[in-house]
């Protein structure tokens, strides 16, 4: 699913109206039905007070429209302007006279903070203030009613976005954003409900399909793309009947140092669990044991020392490397890192403390092989790519940083986001239980043992994380959040693929995720 800009869903209204030859007043009709045959569908006309506020632009237009049809099916409904201007858009202005036809009065129009109403818990708000057009932050008493409204336990459902906050620009003020339970949004998912800093103002949302043009949508390159599972299903590659070993690659995982093997282990087993033919783990002299007894099927190379890696020297030449978990920031490391990168032209996959040298050792940056995958935590981002001011400047620092240094990086948060340039690929699997120790190593092993079968590293990197994710889930369900160790993510593994394909795709309902 394609996520787009403000602009192109604006274009995507006035190409819809051009080609089916309707009027944008009958495109706010068929936005404004969906919502309520949604409402409709749950309620199934109970009495429940139904309170719809609409601001005076086309997502009021959408509000009002949702109010007519309530009202016309016997729901217990009020409607309310907020008359924040004197500027009104000319569909709101055509749905404004609609309604009073129906209730034969007009709706109550709010000037203030005096006309603000009793609400109850028990009622449902439906928030339809402001849309994605809102081109400045609410303040004075609009600003006043919309935290009057986060402060009721009343059900909040917003119409395409809550109101104050921007579909792709970063949030001005937190108190000037409603708080929805629910977002039914239109078409297409909107970039913010997908970042740390306004994801929370969602909580779960439902895309609604109002018919805008099929051409358009297929044709447009969007801001950014939404993997979930029929995305995934299109990037699995199928096993040859008559593969082996050596056709799904030998991966090298470099990692690891004095009390930090475990490492190592767990990237190597993942590597393996995705799929990689063969995998040898490069450890320093104390992880040899560990290695061999923990892990049967790797082969295991050490390095002189006994603490940490200083010469990796290998006598074959892997199909991917993946390199930094648990490794350390000896001078010796360093100077391995250099010669490493210096001497190859295979696909990386560089974590952890690989990418803290980096940081350190701006020689190395330089030295950065081409198509890496990167795959850092957020205090390891900063130290990449600088401080931000806020999602949206993160966002433009990593796409910078992918572009000079031609890598994909991988954003690690609740939905992780692969960068690739100026593309940007939102993941819908994994939930806060992946939040544990290991879980990144797990990440890095699976990416490198998908490089090692042939994948591209933008495949690897997009293809990994959702199933890395989707294995997570899978966890989740069986031992709920706490419990989860990064052992029972790289475990589910197998589930994940069988889930891939044998059991039907999630409704997006209750979790905003397709």
């Amino acid at each position: 699913m394609k996520i787009f800009s403000v602009a192109q869903l604006y274009e995507a209204d006035k190409t819809t109206v051009e080609k089916q030859q309707i009027t944008s007043e009958e495109l706010m009709e068929r936005a404004g039905t969906q919502i309520f045959q949604w409402l409709h569908q749950r309620l199934k006309g109970a009495p429940v007070p139904i309170r719809i506020f609409c601001g005076i632009g086309d997502n009021g237009g959408d509000g009002l429209v949702v109010g007519r049809l309530l009202l016309e099916h016997g729901y217990n409904v009020i409607v309310y302007v907020v008359n924040c201007s004197d500027k009104r858009s000319q569909n709101f202005l055509l749905n404004y006279g609609k309604i009073k036809n129906v209730t034969k009065k007009w709706p109550v129009l709010m000037k203030g903070e005096d006309d603000f109403p009793e609400i109850t818990d028990e009622d449902i708000i439906v928030d339809a203030i402001f849309g994605i057009g809102l081109n400045r932050c609410p303040g004075g008493w609009v600003k006043k009613l919309i935290q009057y409204l986060n402060e009721s336990k009343a059900f909040k459902l917003a119409i395409d976005i809550p109101s104050g906050l921007y579909s792709n620009l970063p949030i001005e003020d937190k108190d000037a954003v409603l708080k929805a339970n629910h977002t039914l949004t239109f078409q297409a998912p909107k970039l913010s409900f997908f970042l740390p800093e306004t994801a929370g103002f969602i909580s779960n949302f439902d895309v609604l399909d109002i018919g805008l043009d099929l051409d358009f949508l297929r044709n447009t390159e969007p801001l950014a793309q939404l993997i979930s599972k029929p995305e995934a299903q299109r990037f699995y590659q199928s096993r040859e009947k008559f593969g082996h070993k050596g056709t799904y690659g030998h991966a090298l995982i470099v990692a690891g140092s004095y009390g930090k093997i475990g490492a190592a282990v767990l990237s190597t087993t993942a590597a393996f669990r995705i799929g990689a033919g063969m995998v040898t783990a490069f450890v320093p002299k104390c992880g040899y044991t560990i290695l061999q007894t923990t892990i049967p099927e790797a082969m295991v190379i050490t390095d002189k020392e006994e603490e940490f890696i200083s010469d990796i020297s290998i006598d074959f030449e892997p199909s991917a490397i993946g390199i930094g978990m648990g490794l350390g920031k000896n001078k010796a490391t360093v100077a391995a890192l250099k010669k490493l990168f210096k001497d190859s032209t295979i696909p990386f996959v560089i974590d952890a403390d690989a990418l803290n040298n980096i940081s350190e050792n701006k020689e190395l940056l330089k030295l950065l092989p081409k198509n890496s995958v990167l795959t850092p935590h957020p205090g390891e981002l900063k130290r990449l790519v600088g401080e931000w001011k806020n999602d949206y400047d993160k966002l433009e620092k990593v796409k910078k940083f992918s572009e000079k240094h031609e890598v994909v990086v991988v954003i690690k948060g609740a939905y992780s986001i692969t960068v690739y340039g100026d593309k940007m690929y939102i993941n819908t699997t994994g939930n806060p239980g992946m939040a544990t120790a290991g879980s990144g190593d797990a990440l890095s092993g699976i990416i490198t043992g998908l490089l090692s079968q042939g994948y591209d590293p933008l495949l690897s990197a997009v293809f990994g994380v959702y199933m890395h994710g989707l294995a997570g889930d899978i966890a989740a369900e069986q031992m709920g959040y706490e419990a989860i160790m990064a052992g029972d993510i790289i475990d589910n593994l197998a589930e994940a693929y069988l889930d891939l394909f044998e059991k039907p795709e999630p409704e997006t309902e209750g979790n905003g995720k397709k």
